[in-house]
């Protein structure tokens, strides 16, 4: 039986946000090959549709409820328990929001250089697993969906690419599947050493987040191969070799996902099942991981104030900037949890824009070497107060939706470790360099003669982006919306923490306590079942 909110509709919403794109690949088999028009049309209605659903579940959601919201679950594998098990909460609902607007917007906002049929394709398939992953409450549910992603992007870097693209996607393939397939080993090992113990043999998240029978060094090995697979996913300083090329090679479209959706796949793993999995083995390693966050966001910036390729220096900029959702997340006090959260959704937003707007650069130019780039902002005005309003919300200027986020991951951190807080300040100012020195290096100047006959933004380029514009205004003016949804889920993960760590010492212990009426993720789950049958 589902498992649903009272107040839910019988629509099976979560099971459409993956249904949905998978009959738009469908779809788009029976579009003829020549007709890219077509193919695009077809592709931008699905994930459009995708998104709006992903919407209305926003404008649906409960938020008073710390639990599971939409739950859908079907047996699959009976006898190992294994289901199609599905739900959101706070922790995942914007993230399932900022995948049904990215995708459109990607495809709306690009266009394939040639084969747009099996291009769209991907994309859309893309699309798909990338909700499963943000709603999968099934281990084995959602190891498939973080796979199946791998896919997709594999051929889209090596197919669609720049230059050394088969190589960028053979690496970018080979760094995630190996970590991954260790998990895979980690994910077998809690389900059975559980059913060990219990006599229950299941894959269910929330059962085997509240049987918690693993001893605690089953639990640190297996959290260490969850834990790997997450990092390089991050990817987390030192595993992040792959993601520079990754990114360069890529296609706009795929650089937008990649950063907008795809990294944000480890951080929410680490949330999600890290934490909540192995609370205990988590807090035990929590300075390895917070020293990681603090060097990413160091080196990410240094690096990227080195680069001179433009879209590169934007790639970097995303390690930095994931470094900081890592040391929000073992900060293991609400701020910084939530903290991580709003970084990892307005991070999709305004790397999401740099990367379209880095892509209609090179576009236009066919270079993006910062030494070839001068004086654009004289043809091209529209694009430079486009690029400098981006630039200033991933550099974090206050007002604006970078802010907020990074402001409450340095507080939660300042709390759990000030040293650590104090040394990630730096990567804000960082930013601010490399961000304003390339702007100025690539739109003011001395403009060559190609650089003045640079077209500017067109009107359809522009309507194509105002959604993240509007974002990146709205959100940094006024975040109470995302914060009063994320909260209750984070604090009762919190509270989770604190009841399965005997020396957890959360910097706000009353926080948590607030909901005692919902206590962990498991017992909202069950309460909301239980509001269920009694109707």
């Amino acid at each position: 039986m589902p498992l649903l909110a009272a107040e839910q509709v019988s629509f099976p919403v979560l099971p459409a946000l993956i249904v949905v794109p998978l009959l738009t690949v469908v779809a788009l088999l029976f579009v003829p090959r020549h007709r890219a028009d077509y193919l695009k049309a077809v592709a931008l209605l699905g994930t459009t549709i995708t998104g709006a659903i992903s919407v209305q579940m926003l404008a649906s959601f409960d938020v008073d409820d710390p639990g599971f919201q939409f739950v859908s679950r079907a047996t699959w594998v009976e006898d190992l328990g294994i289901s199609f098990f599905l739900g959101v909460d706070g922790i995942s609902l914007f993230l399932v929001v900022l995948s049904g607007i990215l995708y459109p917007i990607a495809i709306l906002a690009t266009e394939p250089h040639h084969d747009a049929k099996p291009y769209y394709a991907w994309l859309v398939l893309l699309q798909a697993g990338s909700m499963g992953v943000f709603m999968a409450l099934d281990l084995l549910l959602f190891f498939l969906f973080f796979e199946v992603v791998l896919v997709p992007m594999y051929f889209l870097i090596g197919g669609w690419g720049h230059g050394n693209r088969v190589y960028a996607s053979m690496k970018f393939f080979i760094y995630t599947m190996a970590a991954s397939a260790l998990m895979l080993v980690g994910i077998l090992a809690v389900v059975f050493l559980t059913a060990a113990e219990t006599g229950v043999t299941t894959f269910d998240v929330t059962q085997l987040a509240g049987a918690s029978a693993l001893s605690d060094t089953a639990a640190m090995l297996v959290f260490l191969s969850f834990a790997l697979a997450f990092s390089v996913k991050v990817p987390l300083f030192p595993l992040h070799t792959w993601l520079p090329d990754a990114h360069t090679e890529a296609p706009t479209a795929g650089s937008i996902i990649l950063a907008g959706v795809m990294l944000k796949l480890g951080t929410y793993g680490f949330i999600r099942f890290g934490l909540y999995l192995f609370p205990e083995a988590a807090w035990n390693v929590r300075w390895l991981f917070i020293t990681l966050g603090v060097i990413g966001i160091v080196y990410g910036a240094v690096v990227a104030t080195m680069q001179t390729d433009l879209k590169r220096l934007v790639a970097y900029s995303s390690v930095a900037h994931l470094g900081f959702i890592v040391l929000g997340t073992f900060a293991f006090n609400p701020q910084g949890i939530e903290g991580g959260i709003l970084v990892m959704v307005n991070h999709g937003i305004s790397t999401g824009a740099l990367f379209i707007l880095v892509g209609w650069i090179y576009e236009r130019r066919h270079t993006r070497q910062i030494s070839e780039l001068s004086g654009m902002q004289k043809a091209a005005p529209v694009m430079a107060g486009a690029f400098t309003f981006v630039m200033l919300s991933s550099i974090g200027l206050p007002g604006l939706n970078g802010f907020v986020g990074e402001f409450l991951v340095l507080l939660g951190a300042f709390n759990a470790n000030r040293y650590a807080a104090v040394i990630a300040t730096t990567g804000v100012i960082l930013a601010a360099l490399y961000l304003l020195w390339a702007y100025q290096r690539t739109f003011h100047g001395t403009p060559t003669e190609t650089d003045l006959e640079m077209k500017d933004m067109t009107m359809a380029e522009g309507l194509s982006l105002l959604p993240l514009l509007g974002l990146i205004v709205f959100l940094g003016v006024y975040p109470k919306p995302m914060i009063e949804r994320i909260e209750p889920a984070v604090e009762a993960l919190v509270a989770h923490v604190d009841a399965h760590v005997a020396d957890f010492a959360d910097t706000e212990p009353e926080a948590p306590a607030e909901r005692t009426d919902a206590g962990t993720l498991t017992d909202a789950l069950h309460e909301a079942e239980e509001k269920k049958e009694g109707k």
